[in-house]
């Protein structure tokens, strides 16, 4: 026999659920101490993941207060451009992002159900705040001197109630006689009330309907990254901009890549890859793309490999190197101190070949004024 589903009616708050992160970043029951039950009911798949699910919409808004109040990021509503009723999304940006001359770090987190700041949701709900959030990276890169940009390349719609569409029912027919109104009006009513039956012991609680309202310019991660290029990252006053791109967040960099690469060529000094799912053959990036991701991007990708040891790669693209672990969502933590060390030699690097390009430009000009 089917078990009752209980409602599927959760709270809105960490308290609510009697759970709260301790010093350590660790999400543990408030009363046991013990860490997140997925299976709080047994025999009710549905309901636990419903549960689950309503968990992970109140850490996504527990990550974005601490990207505003720990890390002192603005948040930003884009469109930029806007009207009061139209569904619109937003990013992060530390009060310099714009206006830092030497430095800026952009970060992309990848699919699924994640948001700005997040790189695992599994992660901050099992491990902790530190590897499943972009919050260690954020700190780390505002402690050096770089601006940054969190993007939210998965607020790509927002839910609204699908209006109800009212059909016409035999009673309101006019023209018919109103013994056969009567007869069609119980027949119809026998067939709603058995199938409401049915459709109560399948699906015991039948959820709202929902449609999707797309967000302008944003309605996919590529877009959403060739947008906040366009009206963010272009717009910067840094000279060197770095980024740090998780999974679909790679192939989304390298879509950007493709739309704009002279730009991305002229401001983006590094890019740290973290088991990037991008593909430079089926994105159909050319050539000099390719060379240039050789050159300046590197993919940390899961392995039982020590960390940055080399791995094989069957593509002509960026060089491979270990994470340091075989779990795909643990990548860009585990890769975290390698990433920052490989921003700082880009930055060397490049400063070291401007330099005496400069000096020979300056003897140039002083030979031509003589």
């Amino acid at each position: 026999m089917k078990k009752d589903e209980p409602p599927l009616d959760f709270p809105d708050t960490l308290e609510g659920f009697e759970y709260a992160f301790n010093e350590k970043g660790q999400l543990r029951h408030i009363k046991t101490g013990e860490p997140f039950v997925f299976n709080y009911r047994e025999d009710l798949h549905r309901w636990n993941q419903k549960r689950y699910e309503a968990l992970g919409e109140i850490i996504t808004k527990y990550v974005y207060e601490l990207l505003e109040k720990d890390c002192n990021l603005k948040k930003i509503s884009i469109p930029v451009d806007a009207t009061e009723s139209e569904p619109k999304s937003f990013i992060f940006m530390s009060e310099d992002a714009l206006t830092n001359p030497q430095k800026l770090m952009v970060l992309i987190h990848g699919s699924g159900v994640v948001r700005a700041g997040q790189w695992a949701r599994r992660l901050i709900i099992n491990e902790d705040l530190d590897s499943g959030t972009q919050i260690p990276f954020i700190k780390r890169a505002m402690d050096e001197g770089y601006g940054v940009i969190v993007l939210n390349p998965n607020e790509n719609y927002i839910e609204v109630e699908k209006p109800k569409i009212h059909v016409q029912s035999s009673s309101e027919s006019a023209d018919e006689p109103a013994e056969k109104r009567e007869r069609k009006d119980k027949v119809s009513k026998e067939t709603k009330k058995r199938r409401d039956f049915y459709e109560k012991y399948r699906n015991p609680q039948r959820e709202k309907e929902m449609m999707q309202l797309y967000i302008r310019e944003n309605g996919s991660p590529e877009e959403h990254a060739l947008y906040v290029w366009d009206h963010f990252i272009a717009q910067s006053a840094a000279e060197n901009v770095f980024f740090v791109a998780h999974s679909y967040g790679g192939l989304a960099f390298v879509e950007l890549m493709i739309q704009r690469e002279a730009d991305v060529k002229s401001k983006v000094t590094a890019v740290a890859l973290t088991d990037s799912v991008h593909n430079v053959w089926h994105q159909e990036a050319g050539k000099t793309i390719r060379e240039w991701m050789r050159e300046n991007c590197c993919n940390w990708v899961s392995s039982s490999e020590p960390l940055d040891t080399s791995v094989e790669s069957m593509l002509p693209d960026c060089p491979r190197v270990s994470a340091g672990t075989d779990r795909h969502e643990l990548t860009s933590w585990k890769s975290f101190p390698s990433i920052f060390k490989f921003f700082t030699e880009a930055s060397e690097a490049k400063t070291s070949s401007l330099k005496p390009a400069l000096t020979r430009r300056s003897h140039r000009v002083k030979h031509e004024e003589l």
